[in-house]
């Protein structure tokens, strides 16, 4: 009996479902997949991370030599309407018709950027997701958001596009370089804060950092996937505005966002930006007379561990973050949202921040 070496969850959307397969050497479930789309008549084409290519491009050479591919800079300036018309000249050239299928092999760029492709071009194709950063893999690859930045803000443009599987190869993490390791925990820690206190915990007790090589490393990711999947399947588009919804995956973000839009995009690798971001949301949650003083050591410290930044690596103005939280996706109303936290693993969101609390939580991270 051949042994299964990965573990399936699923995103349960009616008949937007799908399946979320975390293992190791998934390439065969890859080929099968590729395969079937070949046996139908449709067509199957890649996006392809520059990155990758680089550092471990054996894992994906092989699948990569039956189907065309293009292959995209890293880092977030390839979210932008540029290299999304070359993405649609790629798709019109490579001959691809509504039943052809894109798969997205990177980081969240890729992916997000893959996904708005393939939501946009002839109003709508297939697409796969093959993460291979870790924040990608807990993150952006589940869920079917998708879109690219403007000048004006982070993720302004984009749709709601569930993918058709997600594949989680935790082969492609053994090459991943540290910084990037560390900017995906920043999302890992994140769904401890919001909603799983065990996690937390978990993180919080852990003997030794996780790597890529962790045993506990699959376990991790597997509960921020199936977290994300149950968030998902409650409020696929975050219209629930009552108890938050979809809408508490944001913590930390609506700080983060605004750091990334005015330091200039790369400037900070996005699960770096998402730290301050964390610690921002715990401090203006303690402002609040929600959480405690303690808390915010407990998560400077496990941000630390992990080489994450607490404050910004040069200051920034706050009028100019003002700004840039101003034009952020998640105003409603023309107010400014915010997700907060009670307690530690027990977010809410909320529109009643004072300006000048947020103030204060700019300037204990360094703005000016």
């Amino acid at each position: 009996m051949v042994e299964q070496r990965y573990k399936k969850l699923a995103v349960g959307l009616e008949n937007r479902s799908y399946p979320i397969f975390i293992g190791r050497d998934l390439d065969s479930l890859l080929q099968e997949t590729i395969r079937e789309c070949h046996s139908q008549g449709k067509k199957v084409v890649a996006l392809l991370d520059g990155g990758l290519s680089k550092s471990r491009s054996e894992l994906t050479v092989d699948l990569l030599q039956s189907i065309p591919h293009l292959t995209l800079p890293s880092g977030e300036k390839t979210k932008s309407v540029e290299y999304l018309s070359g993405v649609w000249d790629f798709l019109a050239g490579a001959g691809v018709d509504r039943t052809g299928n894109l798969i997205a092999f990177g980081g969240g760029v890729t992916g997000d950027l893959a996904g708005f492709a393939a939501a946009s071009y002839l109003r709508g194709i297939d697409f796969y997701q093959v993460p291979t950063t870790l924040l990608a893999m807990v993150d952006s690859s589940v869920g079917g958001k998708t879109g690219i930045n403007l000048s004006a803000g982070k993720n302004l443009v984009g749709s709601f596009h569930q993918p058709k599987a997600v594949f989680i190869d935790l082969d492609y993490l053994m090459t991943l370089p540290e910084r990037e390791f560390s900017a995906g925990m920043a999302e890992v820690i994140k769904y401890g804060l919001l909603g799983n206190q065990g996690l937390y915990q978990e993180l919080l007790s852990m003997k030794s950092l996780l790597n890529a090589q962790s045993e506990e490393l699959p376990g991790v990711i597997e509960a921020c996937c199936m977290d994300k999947a149950r968030i998902v399947e409650l409020d696929e588009k975050e219209t629930i505005e009552s108890t938050g919804g979809r809408a508490l995956l944001n913590l930390g973000h609506t700080f983060a966002h605004a750091i990334e839009a005015v330091a200039g995009y790369g400037e900070y690798l996005h699960g770096e930006a998402v730290s301050i971001g964390l610690l921002c949301s715990l401090r203006l949650s303690v402002l609040m007379g929600y959480c405690k003083e303690s808390d915010l050591g407990e998560l400077e410290n496990l941000l630390n561990s992990y080489s994450l930044p607490v404050k910004l690596r040069s200051s920034l103005s706050v009028s100019d973050l003002k700004v840039a939280m101003q034009s952020d996706k998640k105003v409603s109303g023309g107010k400014l949202r915010f997700v907060a936290m009670r307690s530690i693993g027990d977010a809410f969101v909320t529109s009643g921040v004072e300006w000048d609390d947020v103030v204060k939580v700019w300037q204990s991270v360094g703005a000016d």
